[in-house]
């Protein structure tokens, strides 16, 4: 993809509150006043997350490449999009994420040493749905989407029954996934029955080498017109403006609105996992482009004009961001490897006699008892 389709696709209706440059915030009648609860201590705690989530993807990269690892797909570039987000919605809301949303699942409370054992191969889901609401990483391209606005369906049906239920379910996809028929399927119903749920598309430029332009002639927002719900198109490097969206449409689905697409328009600085070579299918000055918007950057520059990037604070957020790494890494490390026959465990909820003469079986065959 060129330079030019890039910078088109990031600038065309889009909501943005932070100056790429610095300096204070932009007024938008219907977005700003979503932020108003957003003080400077506030602030310092967003750049904290970003920071933070940062330093575990650049961790879990390094312990890929130490072989400690069989895969991690990296999120750089991408923590405003998903800290925003992340913070714009309430615990009992229920997320369905892909496998990129690591800065979310944080956020959501999941201890960053779960989210790596699903990447070493330890483990089958990695964390307790239920524990956090949010489901564990969807490999399958494009599935959760369905499986979000199933999900608000029944919410819907719970509050009939249960006035004083307000949640909402929330799905992330990539731009990709935009290209698989459970998308358009998913907004059909998801419009159809007026479901509260809000679609998160993290447009990151590429679904794996594929550019986005070659997926779609028209931004990926304006799909939502189509299937007659609201499309909102936000900078996704911009982390206040994320929030406010999000706030937005997560306050239609509450308020019984409906759903809501979000396009937010980011950039995936990394490969698209550890196993790709970026470098075969983009331009370094597409690259050095993007890396001029870098959201961590974004954010500090608006901090150092208010006063508040001050080196004790800067200190400090380095500090937590170099202890979180070191948990991950020691988690990782000391990480238990499952017994084989743990397999069986968990296939239902209550005991099956054919499991477990399954079970025996395997356990037989691995004493040598196999013929």
């Amino acid at each position: 993809m060129s330079i030019a389709t890039a910078q088109q696709l990031d600038t065309a209706d889009t909501v943005t509150l932070l100056t790429e440059h610095g300096g204070d915030l932009r007024e938008d009648d219907l977005f700003s006043p979503y932020l108003a609860d957003i003080d400077d201590a506030e602030l310092c705690r967003i750049y904290e997350d970003l920071v933070v989530v940062r330093r575990i993807d650049a961790e879990a990269t390094a312990l890929q490449r130490q072989g400690e690892l069989a895969l991690w797909a990296p999120l750089l570039g991408q923590e405003a999009a998903q800290v925003g987000s992340a913070r714009g919605i309430r615990p009992g809301d229920f997320v369905f994420g892909s496998y990129r949303e690591h800065a979310v699942a944080y956020l959501r409370g999941v201890d960053p040493t779960l989210i790596l054992r699903f990447w070493r191969g330890s483990t089958h889901s990695g964390w307790n749905p239920y524990d956090i609401n949010m489901t564990t990483p969807a490999i399958v391209i494009g599935s959760q989407m369905l499986q979000a606005v199933g999900y608000a369906m029944g919410i819907m049906r719970d509050a009939k029954r249960d006035d004083s239920i307000h949640d909402i379910a929330v799905t992330y996809f990539g731009d990709g996934a935009t290209s698989q028929g459970g998308f358009s399927e998913a907004l059909g119903f998801a419009a159809s029955s007026h479901a509260p749920v809000v679609f998160f598309c993290q447009n990151n430029q590429y679904a794996i080498s594929a550019p986005v332009g070659i997926q779609t002639s028209v931004p990926i927002v304006q799909r939502a017109s189509g299937f007659g719900m609201r499309g909102i198109r936000v900078d996704g490097n911009d982390v206040l403006a994320v929030l406010a969206v999000t706030r937005y449409a997560a306050e239609r689905a509450r308020s019984g609105d409906g759903p809501t697409l979000i396009e937010a328009v980011t950039y995936r600085m990394g490969p698209h996992t550890t196993s790709d070579d970026p470098t075969r299918y983009r331009d370094a000055d597409e690259l050095a482009l993007w890396k001029t918007r870098d959201p961590i950057d974004r954010l500090l520059r608006t901090l150092e004009y208010r006063g508040l990037a001050t080196d004790e604070m800067l200190a400090a957020v380095d500090a937590k961001a170099d202890a979180v790494a070191a948990e991950v890494r020691k988690g990782c490390l000391e990480t238990v490897e499952p017994r084989p026959e743990s397999i069986f465990d968990h296939v239902y909820s209550e005991p099956h006699s054919l499991i477990e003469e399954e079970r025996a079986e395997f356990l037989d065959y691995h004493r040598g008892g196999a013929e």
